[in-house]
């Protein structure tokens, strides 16, 4: 069961207009202007009772239902509590509120009675609000409101601070929470989910774009159809798959995606960047960590402070920066695109792994020769020559068309070994799998990791 604490000052929380959507605005002034509907509200009596190592607890329950049109919308706002939505083919909508207080502490019953629920019939489905007026109470108060929906509704819903549970959506859904995680199971179009104190983010698949914002939890989704744009200052970023533009952003974590489609922006500003397959454009960025990439397929842009850049298949232009850290890239295929592929680390190595009947053209050079070397291939007849500076220091370069040329290969470093190697096309392919397989079982620990951390913050609070 989800758990909200009420403070012990508390907040008057209502609705006004500035909180929905413009375009509900006009349906809901329609609805306080038509005739109010009744909406049967039955509150069980207070009960106390014991929970093992918590202390006694009062608790009271408010149950109603009111009857949903096909295809309508659900919005549920409240000031307080953890909100748990179930779906299914019901053509109604069952509530049930469970309050519970510590009955130790004055005034527990009177937080009970004061936290009120009021639902009605509106032009496109049905309200839910549940706010409280116990401004003169103190103590703590613990809500969990239970919802059964129409699971091809669509979802509207908020809550001052506490936990959002939902199963399947069928269609639009807006979820937010001023402290708490939120937990989606699939949803069937458009979403967006924010957790603004830093509550983790977890979503089944999304047939439409999705947007989800945490100011400091984790965030992991499955595949997701549309557009992805997901952010958390400083949690770690999950994701199966992107087929639209994805923009995973991170204050500090790792960035993980097994397969991205049209366009791929990540950035973190320590944390480690790790991507499957990207079909697309990439622009990836870490200000601490390393970039790994499976498959390249389209023009790339990577950049790591502290960091090296492992980059398994490569048939497309890349641009690779690595200030502190080395760069493997294994090719494929000559590199599609008009600019040239350019591969720069400051201190550390450059290892290049090519096909023996490659058509590129490679230019290599060190700047810093003295104690650094470029190794050749005796398959790869390049040239081979130094330039040794007024002030001592030798600079190494190695150049020439291979397979009758082609498309630029681009070799920088300061203080590092530049190393052009064949390559094996069973062993690639080995490690590509190889690789492919453990981001796999990465994906899937970092979804095990975070649902256990979301299902212990669903324990009772201790008093």
């Amino acid at each position: 069961m989800y758990h909200a604490k009420f403070s012990s000052h508390p907040r008057s929380v209502g609705v006004s207009l500035d909180s929905f959507d413009l375009p509900l605005i006009p349906l809901l002034l329609a609805t306080l202007l038509a005739a109010s509907i009744a909406i049967p509200v039955a509150a069980k009596s207070h009960k106390e009772h014991h929970q093992p190592g918590i202390g006694p607890r009062v608790t009271s329950q408010l149950n109603g239902s009111i009857a949903a049109r096909r295809n309508g919308r659900f919005r549920l706002v409240t000031s307080l509590g953890s909100i748990v939505i179930h779906t299914g083919n019901s053509g109604k909508i069952d509530y049930s509120v469970q309050l519970e207080a510590d009955a130790n502490q004055p005034g527990a019953k009177e937080l009970l009675r004061e936290f009120r629920v009021h639902a009605r019939e509106t032009p496109d489905g049905v309200y839910l609000k549940g706010v409280t007026s116990a401004d003169e109470c103190s103590g703590r108060l613990w809500v969990t409101i239970n919802v059964n929906i129409p699971q091809n509704y669509a979802v509207d819903a908020s809550t001052g601070g506490g936990n959002v549970q939902a199963d399947d959506i069928d269609a639009r859904a807006v979820i937010s929470t001023s402290g708490g995680n939120i937990f989606m199971g699939n949803i069937g179009g458009p979403a967006r989910l924010e957790s603004e104190s830093g509550g983790h983010i977890s979503v089944g698949n999304g047939a439409g774009d999705l947007t989800a914002i945490t100011g400091g939890g984790h965030i992991t989704t499955g595949a997701i159809a549309g557009n992805a744009t997901l952010h958390t200052t400083g949690g770690h970023i999950r994701v199966d798959s992107v087929e639209g533009i994805a923009r995973l952003e991170t204050g500090g974590g790792n960035v993980t995606l097994q397969h991205s489609g049209t366009e791929l922006i990540a950035q973190t500003m320590g944390g480690q960047i790790d991507v499957g397959e990207a079909a697309g454009l990439v622009r990836a960025k870490t200000g601490g960590g390393g970039i790994r990439v499976v498959r390249l397929s389209g023009p790339t842009n990577l950049q790591t402070a502290d960091g090296s850049i492992y980059l398994t298949q490569v048939d497309s232009a890349v641009k690779a920066s690595a200030s502190a850290g080395g760069i493997t890239a294994w090719f494929v295929a000559p590199p599609k695109g008009t600019s040239p592929c350019e591969l720069e680390s400051n201190d550390g190595d450059i290892v290049v792994y090519l096909p023996r009947k490659l058509p590129v053209t490679i230019d290599a050079k060190i700047q810093m020769g003295n104690d650094h070397r470029v190794i050749v291939d005796p398959a790869f007849p390049l040239k081979i020559s130094y330039d040794d500076g007024s002030d001592g220091v030798r600079m190494v370069r190695a150049e020439g068309p291979l397979n009758g040329g082609g498309e630029v290969i681009r070799l920088r470093t300061v203080a590092g070994n530049i190393r052009l190697a064949l390559s094996d096309s069973n062993k690639q392919l080995q490690l590509y799998k190889e690789q492919m397989d453990q981001l796999q079982r990465k994906l899937e620990l970092q979804l095990r990791t975070l649902q256990q951390s979301m299902r212990s913050s669903d324990e009772p609070p201790q008093p």
